[in-house]
């Protein structure tokens, strides 16, 4: 495929790369840019395929998955190419209490906060979802805020805002990166001891050393200080 503008003077490269907080922005599909146009096109053709299929058995989930699997391809590093951030050692110890007796934390990358609680990024009250996306290269440079969950906040009490990941699925169900109730069903049937109180959650699409060396150091500090003996990290 040749990168040949069409009558309108757009190429389809620029079509692919407009999911990525371009004109056509899109967060689930702006794996896009990070295709070629040859595998651009055949996620597209592929995808054509797949919805064709579903029309004649209903089977929505072959879609999920293939969309899944190209965001893999998409997201994946290119033979070659600079990692940054990726970290031969691990800092994980082994777990000191039995999973049935362990009081367990939750970190998650989501966004989620309380509302009346709101972390107000670059000082703006009420920041929209579309202003977040639109302000993506700033929340990239910004020293990450941690917000608190309390564990038995009513679910229309939370709120939940990133400029990374298309929010749609995590506004309707917050336990798909927040998963709060399935921790408390796990302590109700006694696979974990409790959950603890105070939950933790901040917006993932952040700067990776500030993360490190200004973030983390206080945030073990304060789960340290919630007696927890485990904590689940949920990354989006």
């Amino acid at each position: 495929m040749t990168d040949t503008p069409d009558a309108a003077g757009e190429s389809f490269d620029d079509f692919k790369n407009s999911f990525s907080y371009g004109s056509r922005s899109d967060l689930t599909f702006k794996f896009l840019k990070g295709l070629n146009e040859e595998d651009a096109a055949e996620f597209l053709r592929g995808l054509l395929v797949e919805v064709g299929e579903t029309f004649d058995d209903g089977d929505l989930g072959r879609i999920h998955e293939y969309v899944i699997d190209w965001q893999a391809r998409g997201y994946t590093p290119k033979p070659g190419a600079v990692r940054h951030y990726v970290y031969e050692d691990r800092p994980f110890a082994p777990l000191q209490t039995p999973l049935s007796e362990a009081r367990v934390g939750l970190l998650t990358s989501s966004g989620h906060f309380m509302a009346g609680d709101d972390p107000e990024p670059f000082g703006v009250t009420e920041m929209s979802q579309k202003e977040a996306e639109d302000r993506i290269s700033e929340f990239l440079r910004a020293t990450p805020e941690l917000s608190v969950v309390d564990r038995d906040l009513p679910a229309e009490d939370l709120r939940v805002r990133h400029g990374g990941y298309d929010i749609r699925s995590v506004a309707r169900d917050h336990n798909v990166a927040l998963p709060r109730d399935r921790m408390l069903d796990a302590a109700a049937g006694g696979r974990i001891g409790e959950v603890s109180d105070r939950l933790y959650s901040f917006t993932g699409a952040t700067a990776q050393g500030r993360l490190r060396k200004q973030a983390a150091p206080e945030w073990v500090s304060q789960l340290q200080r919630d007696a927890v003996d485990a904590v689940l990290l949920i990354p989006v």
